[in-house]
Order: C-alpha cells, then sequence, then structure tokens
C-alpha cells in the first residue's frame, strides 16, 4: 500500500459528527497501512478521520515542544558536565534528568512530526513498539529522577546535619536503579503483558488501554500506581516536610532577631520575600507541572480500562502533548533556575544568561535546582 501525503478529501470542515455517523464514509482507520490493521483496536473504527488541521496543529507542536527541548536539555547537560563545581552527587540527578528528557524527544518528536504529515503511522508495527516502549521507558526515568531530587532536597533541608550526605556513587546507584526498573516495566508489554498499539489518532503509539482483559489491564493498573501515585504521594510527602522545616527555620529567626531587638537577620534584598514563601512556590510549581503533564495519561488510561468515557481520537492527543510538554519545563525548573548553572551560563553564553548580572560559579548552593539554602538555614533547619 502507497502512502500518500495529507488530503482534504472526504472530510467535512466543521463539520459535527453524530454518534455512529462518518465523514463520507471514512474511519480514523482508513489511511492505516495493512500491515497496521492487527495492532488497532476496533474501538477506533466507528470514529471519522481528524479534520487535518489537528494533524497540522499537532505536528507543529510537538516539533516546536522538540526542538525548545533539545535546545534546553542540551544546553543544561552541556553546562553541568563542563563546570567543574557543578559536578557534585546532587546535581547528578539534574543531568539525568535531561539526559532522559533529551532522548525522549530525540526519538518521539520526529516521528511523530512525519507520521502527522501523513496523517497516520506510516513507520511500520516494529517501530510503533519501539517508539512506544521508548517513551514509557523515558518518561519513567523522567518522573523516578524528579523524585529523587525532591528526596535530596528533603535529606538536606530536613535532614540538615543529622541526614547522610548523598556521595557520588551513592547518587549513580540511584540512578542505575531508576533505569534499570524503567527498561523492566517498559519490556513488560513486548513479552505479553500488555502491548504497545498505534494511539487513537493513528499518528502515535502507546500502551493498549483499550483491552479490558485482566493481564492486559492489570499492567497499567500496576504501572499507574508505581509511576503516578507512588511518585506523586513521595514528592508531595517531601515538600511538605521541606516548607514546614524552612518555616520553623523562619520562626527561630524571627524570634531570635526579635531578641537581638533587630528587625531582621536576612540581608536587605531577602526582606520582602521570606524563604517559606519562596520555598511554597517552588513546590507548588514543582507539583503542579508534575501534575499537569501525566494526568492527562492517567485519566485516559483508566477511561480505557474502566469504560469510564468514550475516548475519541482527538481526545487520545492530549496525553502525548502533555508528557512531552514536561521535557520543555523540566530544564527551566531543575536546571536553569540553578543559580550555579546560572552563573556558569552568564560566563559561556552572556546573550543568553539569566541574571542581569553573573553570580559567583563557587557560590554556596546545598541542594540541586531550584531550592537553595545556606550553611547556616541547613544547619538549623
Amino acid at each position: 500500500m502507497t502512502i500518500s501525503g495529507p488530503s482534504f478529501d472526504g472530510y467535512s470542515w466543521g463539520a459535527q459528527a453524530s454518534s455512529g455517523s462518518r465523514f463520507g464514509n471514512m474511519t480514523v482507520v482508513d489511511k492505516v497501512p495493512p500491515e497496521m490493521l492487527h495492532m488497532v483496536d476496533p474501538h477506533w473504527y466507528q470514529f471519522p478521520p481528524l479534520n487535518p488541521m489537528w494533524h497540522g496543529l499537532l505536528g507543529f507542536v510537538i516539533g516546536v515542544l522538540g526542538f525548545i527541548s533539545l535546545t534546553g536539555n542540551g544546553m543544561v547537560i552541556y553546562i553541568f558536565l563542563t563546570t567543574k563545581s557543578l559536578r557534585t552527587p546532587s546535581n547528578l540527578f539534574v543531568i539525568n534528568l535531561a539526559i532522559s528528557d533529551f532522548c525522549m524527544m530525540v526519538v518521539m518528536s520526529p516521528p511523530m512530526v512525519v507520521n502527522c504529515y501523513y496523517e497516520t503511522w506510516v513507520l511500520g508495527p516494529l517501530f510503533c513498539e519501539i517508539y512506544a516502549m521508548a517513551g514509557s521507558f523515558f518518561g519513567f526515568c523522567s518522573i523516578w529522577t524528579m523524585t529523587m531530587i525532591a528526596f535530596d532536597r528533603y535529606n538536606v533541608i530536613v535532614k540538615g546535619l543529622a541526614g547522610k550526605p548523598l556521595s557520588i556513587n551513592g547518587a549513580l546507584a540511584r540512578i542505575m536503579a531508576i533505569w534499570t526498573f524503567a527498561l523492566l516495566w517498559t519490556l513488560a508489554p513486548m513479552f505479553g503483558w500488555n502491548r504497545y498499539v498505534p494511539e487513537g489518532n493513528m499518528t502515535a503509539c502507546g500502551t493498549d488501554y483499550l483491552n479490558r482483559d485482566i493481564s492486559s489491564s492489570s499492567y497499567l493498573m500496576v504501572y499507574g500506581i508505581w509511576v503516578y501515585f507512588c511518585p506523586l504521594g513521595l514528592i508531595c510527602y517531601s515538600y511538605w516536610f521541606i516548607i514546614q522545616a524552612v518555616c520553623a527555620h523562619e520562626k527561630n529567626m524571627r524570634e531570635q532577631a526579635k531578641k537581638m531587638n533587630v528587625a531582621s537577620l536576612r540581608s536587605s534584598e531577602n526582606q520582602n520575600t521570606s524563604a517559606e514563601c519562596k520555598l511554597a512556590k517552588v513546590a507548588l510549581m514543582t507539583i503542579s507541572l508534575w501534575f499537569m503533564a501525566w494526568t492527562p495519561y492517567l485519566v485516559i488510561n483508566a477511561g480505557g480500562i474502566f469504560n469510564l468515557i468514550n475516548i475519541s481520537p482527538l481526545f487520545s492527543i492530549w496525553g502525548a502533548v502533555f508528557a512531552k510538554a514536561n521535557a520543555v519545563y523540566n530544564p527551566i525548573v531543575y536546571g536553569i533556575s540553578h543559580p550555579k548553572y546560572r552563573a556558569a551560563l552568564f560566563e559561556r553564553f552572556p546573550s543568553l544568561a539569566c541574571a542581569n548580572e553573573p553570580l559567583p560559579v563557587d557560590a554556596t548552593s546545598t541542594v540541586s535546582g531550584t531550592t537553595t539554602v545556606t550553611e547556616n538555614e541547613k544547619a538549623n533547619a
């Protein structure tokens, strides 16, 4: 079967399809190559083709996200690996997150742009499975790396001097565990526990959430607990106690300042916004962005497994878009907002610097990412 380019024949622009109707007797599966049909769930045969506008818009958005992500994560990797003062155990997690997100977009963005042009999956069954596995694999790595970053901040700020310092070997061991578990989980569908299939828009592939056999649905339920609920709970737990510790420290500083008859123990530039307010914003932003990135996939999977909603091809698009957007703002949240990273960025690329004046590259920073605490604060936290 020869795959042609995008065609507007048979589409009704602006028309609304009623239940069971089709545009020009066409379905969303009509352009799928014959060798892919055995992977397509019967559920999708009831839907008319997507308006070509959606394919064009999806391809454009994924292409832009891919370019921004590759640029941002590439710069994070380069800066962290070429700046000696940044090569700390904590920052290995930031580097690992950037590598995971970079690889995700290398593997997933170009194929999706190509398939959006042809309005269907044209790269064959094998690459469909590889594509879906890669997305799941690198997503797993990113999620649990963010969890390890939250744990590291918890260890530094909450436990303080009582906590066991993170070593290079300890960080590498955790990273190796993340990649190993990710590989084991994402290989499972290749061997029959669930499977990788084309998604409803037919331009991407993912896990089969429409097969309600217990052997298939059990994978998604257990996987959802392992890669969504557990990390989200652990991240919320970490930041909850981090904020509590910083609030207690701020209270002690105010009491000490009162005893010393001074307005504040902080320098004038830090008096306007308290540390707990800054940290609360960081925690809220981190958790909110994480929730926004991965919840659409959870909703789609749960809706398919338990038949809660009628998932349409258009609805299935949003999981991929929001998950890939996560690879765009991760380097901003965890890398570019790092003060020592900004200082190194200013030195190498002055026109791209994120600050008006360079910060000292050897400035004190006790944790990776946006949360920074002085040695005095860490000791009292």
